[in-house]
């Protein structure tokens, strides 16, 4: 392989992944490619290209670009969703420690909230922007039912858990929740075509944004890495049971 300097260093190959990320650590930071270019020492165009995922760097560059943006160089080639400090790190783990989590918390625990709470954030954010009760409404159910249907499913594993909470039958629930969700999410499915279905009211086209990677980045910086990291690891464990 042949560094941005024209050395010839270790090959490694470099996946889909960290273009993307590369990219997305950038947009975070509000950054042009002409000051990170810049600041790592190399030109606007070599950077570009890195971006775009038409040329592999060296590993010398992997290096100074994971130290500029404050993460692992896994990280940054796609080998784990943890960030250096953001979420979770390899020393965290050893140490047993929740970065910014209560003392003994379970850093996968807080990792996965951290998760699901910020990629909740921009769903909802986006519905603020379509601004359609119905599709809020039947989102929102099927958000509550998959919610519901997890905590019934620990609640009571513990036969001495009184089921007293619950109205709905202990056989049943599971086909009542997934009925839900399915319902639920075919309605949504169908407003957003811009079709209306019993009380269920169309969405107009014009009120669907048009989104990528970088204007989720952009509008969300907080939330947007949270939400990559859900879609990678989805997709990820989808592709292992096939």
């Amino acid at each position: 392989m042949t560094t941005e300097n024209g050395k010839r260093r270790g090959r490694f190959e470099l996946n889909e992944d960290f273009p993307r990320l590369l990219t997305l650590l950038r947009k975070e930071r509000g950054y042009s490619q002409k000051k990170v270019a810049a600041d790592l020492g190399i030109s606007q165009a070599l950077l570009s290209h890195y971006e775009k995922g038409i040329r592999e760097c060296g590993l010398d560059f992997v290096i100074r670009a994971a130290d500029y943006y404050d993460v692992s160089c896994d990280y940054l080639l796609g080998r784990t969703l943890h960030r250096t400090g953001a979420v979770l790190t390899i020393q965290d783990v050893a140490a047993g420690e929740a970065p910014r989590g209560k003392k003994g918390d379970s850093p996968s625990v807080e990792y996965n909230r951290r998760v699901l709470i910020n990629s909740l954030s921009i769903v909802f954010g986006l519905l603020k922007k379509i601004n359609s009760e119905s599709l809020t409404e039947e989102v929102s159910i099927y958000l509550f039912a998959a919610v519901y249907k997890i905590f019934r499913l620990l609640y009571s594993s513990n036969p001495k858990n009184s089921q007293d909470i619950f109205s709905l039958d202990t056989r049943m629930f599971g086909a009542s929740m997934n009925s839900a969700m399915a319902m639920a999410e075919a309605k949504s499915r169908y407003v957003l075509t811009g079709e209306s279905i019993g009380s269920c009211i169309g969405v107009k086209r014009e009120a669907i944004p048009t989104l990528t990677p970088e204007s989720l980045a952009k509008e969300f910086p907080q939330h947007a890495p949270a939400l990559m990291d859900l879609i990678k690891s989805v997709e990820k464990s989808s592709k292992s049971e096939h």
